[in-house]
């Protein structure tokens, strides 16, 4: 299952995304600010993905949000995009760094798959892009 596979390499996932940021040109990217909300991101991205393996996977979309976009509830995942989004704006980040912070988190996921040889489902690979394209509205 994909959540476990997320929840064993959560550390290295991480520690991925920090390297990639730092190899990354100014502005200057906010350490503490990012690695909190990539590991809140990748959480509530594990949270997603168990809800959906229950017997109401549709309850997950109060965790990620609908996959449009609309909806009139805003998820936790949404509220928390918001705000982490703002906090990394005031000292100077820019919109394109956040999401790229973001879509490193997705490269991360799939490098390690392939290192160790892990076959992620395409339906779970779309949960991850939804959750991607959900954070990345919020911001």
């Amino acid at each position: 299952m994909m959540h476990e596979f997320l929840t064993e390499n959560r550390g290295e996932l991480i520690e991925r995304c920090r390297e990639k940021v730092a190899k990354r040109a100014a502005p200057e990217a906010v350490g503490e600010e990012l690695e909190h909300g990539i590991a809140m991101f990748l959480d509530q991205i594990i949270k997603t993905l168990r809800v959906e393996e229950t017997a109401e996977p549709m309850e997950s979309r109060k965790v990620s949000g609908e996959a449009d976009g609309v909806g009139a509830v805003i998820s936790e995942m949404g509220a928390a995009a918001k705000e982490h989004g703002c906090a990394l704006l005031q000292p100077g980040c820019t919109i394109e760094q956040v999401v790229h912070d973001y879509g490193d988190l997705c490269h991360s996921v799939t490098a390690r798959a392939v290192e160790l040889r892990t076959r992620l489902p395409n339906e779970k690979l779309r949960t991850l892009t939804r959750c991607l394209d959900r954070q990345s509205t919020r911001l």
